[in-house]
Parts: C-alpha cells; structure tokens; sequence
C-alpha cells in the first residue's frame, strides 16, 4: 500500500487536524477510505511515536468507543488472567508488533500500545492493529473488529463483509451494556 497526498487530506478531514508521521496506508475500507495509517516510531521533530498502526476513520474509532464505554477491555482484560492460550496470543501478537515496529527504527523500548501483553487498554489500538494485520494476528483484536463490525453495522462498509462475526467468536453483545455508548 501506499500513502498519496489525497490518502493524507482524507485522513487530515479525518482526524480534524494534520498528520503526523504517516508512512503508508495500512487498512482501507470496503468502501475506499483510508482507516489505519502506518506511523514512525519518531515522528519529524524527534519525538518518539510508538503507535506502529493508527485508527483515522470515523466510524471505527466512534465503534471503538462505544465498545470501550460498555467494558469490553475489562471483559477481554480479565479473559487474560484465565485462559493461557489467549494470554499466549496476545503476548505474540505484542511481540510481532514490537518487531514490525522496531524493523522501522527501535525505540529501546518494550511498549508496544493498546496495554499489549498484560491487559487491554485501548481499543482504538488493537481495532487498528486487526484491521491492518487482518484476522488471526491477534484474537483480541478479531474480536474487538468483529464486534465493531455487528454492534455498529459497520460490516461492508468501514470492515470486510467476510472478517469473523462475534456469534462466530462465541460473543454474544447482549452480554454487554450499551446504553452509556
């Protein structure tokens, strides 16, 4: 993929300010627009900028938020304390993302984002991650896209018609409050 000067005055429109630091596209929608940009882990002036993969569009980070109101980190949080094979997953997922960071310069840090490899700490971060990387690169984000996908009818449009479904994952929304979303 690559990042053209329409890619980043969509994004800008997006985000109601100017990017920073975007070196490519790394999701677009069904529909064509850009929604994870690929960031520098230093952004122009030197500032360290650890975000590897940021979530631009609308409608996913609205989605991302909902999710978060209604305690889906906590949820997946405390999945982590009891399963080992999700806690394994996500301590890869960390890893690969550290690694695909550092390839671009290595900031000599163990922070990756999204609260990545002990807890959940932001959505918006593992959505972007999934959505870039696709489903299977981190269960935790395939779900979290899944969900974004079904709860805010965002399927087709700002997600894939084909990414995992929640009831696919064993997820059922009804178990969650969305009424403060």
């Amino acid at each position: 993929m690559t990042v053209s000067a329409a890619d980043l005055s969509t994004v800008a429109e997006q985000l109601g300010r100017t990017p920073r630091g975007v070196l490519d596209v790394a999701y677009r929608t069904p529909d064509g627009a850009p929604a994870v940009v690929k960031t520098a882990p230093r952004l122009e002036d030197g500032t360290p900028f650890p975000t590897l993969y940021y979530l631009t569009d609308p409608r996913l980070t609205a989605e991302a938020s909902r999710l978060e109101v209604a305690h889906v980190m906590s949820w997946m949080t405390s999945r982590l304390g009891e399963d080992a094979a999700l806690a394994a997953d996500y301590r890869a997922a960390h890893e690969h993302y550290l690694a695909t960071r550092n390839a671009l310069e290595d900031l000599g840090t163990d922070f990756s984002g999204g609260g990545m490899p002990d807890r959940v700490k932001c959505l918006h971060v593992l959505i972007a991650y999934a959505l870039a990387e696709g489903p299977g690169r981190l269960r935790l984000g395939t779900e979290a896209v899944a969900m974004a996908a079904d709860h805010g009818n965002l399927r087709g449009t700002a997600i894939p018609a084909d990414w995992p479904t929640a009831e696919g994952l064993g997820i059922n929304l009804d178990d969650f409050d969305f009424s403060r979303a």
